[in-house]
This record gives structure tokens, sequence and C-alpha cells, in this order.
């Protein structure tokens, strides 16, 4: 298979309620976890939903990060997939201790594709 790049999905649990209620945390965790994973930022969305919850996008040059929160659970679901350079591990860690996540379920899968062969 020809790597293309590394999705990690992400279930983190036992985080602080107001943390993940709180659209400029969300922000700011995102931030420094695109800075941390050596990632170049295109745009970044944040969603404030009523009666409570958070989702954010951020569009990276090396594809994307995506949190969505529950802070009525104290969990959060976040999708970090980046293509060629970057270091989407680093910036999980950043998320899960900027957002106090004491338990994280880390699935990394490989993405790509197998390459035609021609005769």
């Amino acid at each position: 298979m020809e790597k293309m790049g590394t999705h990690l999905v992400v279930d983190a649990w036992q985080a602080p309620a107001e943390l993940l209620d709180d659209p400029e945390a969300i922000r700011k965790a995102l931030l420094e976890a695109i800075s941390a994973g050596k990632a170049t930022l295109i745009n970044l969305s944040v969603h404030q939903f009523s009666p409570q919850g958070v989702t954010a996008t951020a569009t990276l040059a090396e594809s994307h990060i995506a949190i969505h929160t529950w802070p009525e659970h104290g969990y959060f679901a976040a999708d970090l997939f980046f293509c060629g350079a970057g270091e989407p591990e680093k910036a999980m860690r950043v998320l899960q201790t900027a957002l106090k996540a004491r338990q994280v379920k880390i699935q990394e899968l490989k993405r790509g594709f197998i390459p035609l062969v021609l005769n």
C-alpha cells in the first residue's frame, strides 16, 4: 500500500465539562495542537451548541483536525488526519492535556492506496 497519511480516531473521557463547553478553550487547544503537530492552519471554525457542546474543525495544509464535545458526559471525539509531513500523535497529546481528558482511546489508521499495476 502506498501510504498517503496517518488518521487518528480518538475517544476521550473524564474531561471537565467547563472546558468541553468553552469554545475559546477548544479554539486555543486546537491552535496549540496544530503547532505541536507541525501542521499549517488554513481555516478554523468553532461552533457552540445550545444548550451545550462544541464542534470545531481545522482545515490544514496537511488535511484536518475535527473535535466534537459532549460536556454532560465529560467526553470528546476527535479526528486527526495528517498527510505527508506533520505529527498527529504530538497534536493529540496536546489536545488530551489541554482538555484534561484522563482516559483516551486512540485508533491509528494508515491511509493510502494500492498502486495499479499496468501491463
